[in-house]
């Protein structure tokens, strides 16, 4: 942990990682975004990837902050839940 000085009033500690830990980092990452969640797509299918359900609730609030939607409403998924569902432990 390095301690590093972001402005005069402010100090903070930051970890920086080596190419290792960098790359698991990554690749965890990845793995957990290619989740299955169980909330429809806007346009086809059951299940989706965590990405696209960011993609497409990204999609939604800007439509909705440009006043094209009425309202929007998220939607939230139960990853842990999701989760032990794709590896079959449910």
């Amino acid at each position: 942990m390095k301690s590093e000085d972001f402005s005069a009033k402010r100090k903070g500690k930051r970890e920086y990682l080596d190419d290792a830990l960098t790359q698991n980092l990554i690749g965890e990452l990845n793995e957990h975004l290619e989740n299955k969640v169980e909330i429809p797509r806007i346009r086809m299918g059951n299940n989706q990837e965590i990405e696209t359900l960011i993609n497409e609730e990204a999609l939604l609030l800007a439509g909705f902050l440009r006043n094209e939607r009425q309202s929007w409403k998220p939607r939230i998924a139960n990853l842990a839940k999701s989760s032990m569902r794709m590896k079959g432990e449910l």
